[in-house]
């Protein structure tokens, strides 16, 4: 298979919008018009994953965490920091990075923590977008219907929450005369014709609008279509960055920092205890990575605990304040995202039928141990 047959169904799953504004997702190296067999995932890119990388065979690298950040002033092999990416490039090895948009997407990154720990009744914690509903009407002859739902569908057309591929439609009669200038499927020039006809309906995101018109367009028999786009008042689907949720009874502070370290298998962590501490923990936020900014967000959600990675000393001071405990497993704990996205991409293989193997890649990249 192409490279960017897979990266376009992962795209559908996580697109490149829903990410935080300046955040480079995307490919970082390499091409993805070229034939894929093996595909790996990984957090990071580091030297020790380039190398396993290699001995892999890997075509295409799937990381969280983009590996050109931010700009590079030079590319020499003699700094084992840039020169990977030259061992990238000269073992035709692809990367594309999902960083902030894995966090946001629904069954993303958050979601999983929340299921690990067992927190329910999630919401997000900070709004980042929102999505409008649009809906397409089109006309086509009785005998095209079924190739025109299945184009659409293919588009992203009819996803409704647990459904996909849901569509309306309704039999009539079309009526139109071709001019001399036209070159009509059906018909003669200047002769009346009336044709049995499907009108069919879908929705779809508003961000999908140019790839269902597109889909709509390239599957219709008629040289001139007829067709009406619609915006939806009523149907909006929102995303946001971080979660917050319930555990189903409250359980003792000491009782739920030692279930998170079991539950990402830590041998330590940080805690910021309040000066005013509360002694029971039953409502949970987290978000992956380096979330302290939003620490205040958890607050207002009446969190009793907040956990996120790289806590900074003098915000560690302001949250002490607060009243709610902080839990600092680290940015590591991100890394359960490798096993969950091969899950999901194994799952895509056997509906497609792709010819392609996907590997979990078995290096650490955690820079940090406990003694």
């Amino acid at each position: 298979m192409q490279g960017s047959e897979f990266i376009q169904r992962f795209k559908q799953y996580c697109p490149e919008w829903l990410a935080e504004e300046g955040d480079p997702v995307g490919l970082h190296i390499g091409t993805l018009n070229k034939t894929v067999d093996r595909i790996m995932m990984s957090l990071d890119v580091r030297p020790a994953v380039v190398e396993e990388a290699i001995a892999k065979k890997i075509d295409l690298l799937i990381v969280k965490h983009p590996p050109i950040f931010r700009p590079v002033s030079r590319l020499t092999t003699d700094d084992v920091q840039t020169k990977m990416y030259a061992d990238l490039i000269k073992h035709d090895i692809a990367v594309y990075a999902a960083h902030t948009n894995m966090d946001i997407i629904h069954n993303g990154l958050n979601d999983w923590f929340c299921e690990a720990l067992d927190v329910f009744d999630t919401d997000y914690l900070i709004h980042t977008h929102t999505v409008k509903m649009k809906k397409l009407a089109v006309y086509v002859p009785q005998t095209d219907a079924k190739v025109m739902r299945e184009a659409l569908a293919k588009a992203g057309a009819g996803e409704q929450g647990n459904y996909q591929a849901t569509s309306f439609t309704v039999n009539g009669t079309g009526r139109f005369t071709p001019t001399s200038a036209a070159t009509p499927a059906i018909g003669s020039a200047n002769v009346a014709e009336q044709v049995q006809e499907s009108k069919i309906e879908v929705i779809f995101p508003e961000t999908k609008q140019s790839e269902v018109e597109s889909a709509m367009l390239a599957a219709h028999p008629y040289e001139e279509p007829a067709y009406d786009i619609y915006q939806l008042d009523n149907l909006a689907e929102n995303y946001g960055i971080g979660r917050v949720g319930e555990l189903k009874e409250a359980m003792p502070t000491e009782d739920f920092i030692v279930k998170v370290k079991k539950t990402f298998d830590l041998e330590g962590l940080r805690v910021v205890y309040p000066h005013n501490e509360k002694k029971m923990i039953k409502r949970v936020a987290i978000c992956g990575g380096s979330g302290e900014k939003f620490y205040r967000d958890a607050i207002a959600a009446n969190a009793d605990v907040y956990i996120t990675g790289d806590v900074y000393y003098h915000t560690a001071h302001d949250m002490q304040e607060t009243g709610m405990l902080v839990i600092d497993p680290g940015h590591y704990i991100e890394s359960l995202c490798k096993e969950k996205m091969v899950a999901l991409f194994n799952q895509w293989k056997n509906e497609k039928d792709w010819k392609v193997d996907f590997f979990v890649s078995e290096t650490s990249t955690n820079p940090f141990s406990f003694k």
